[in-house]
């Protein structure tokens, strides 16, 4: 699994959690900070907090 940022510039929250990558306030705070363990275990938990927001979260600018 790939660790790279999964910001896709949406950048708005719902309940601290925001609609476009799925992370908290304090994960994108942190996320250069974190190494690649900490990166796949937040990006495996901002995964199901998407699916939990569809069908108003992640969607790509065109």
């Amino acid at each position: 699994m790939s660790t790279k940022d999964p910001c896709i510039s949406i950048c708005k929250f719902d309940d601290d959690i925001c609609i476009g990558c799925g992370r908290s306030k304090r994960e994108i705070k942190s996320w250069k900070k974190m190494d690649k363990d900490e990166k796949r275990s937040v990006l495996a938990e901002s995964a199901m907090r998407l699916i939990k927001l569809k069908p108003s979260g992640r969607r790509k600018k065109k």
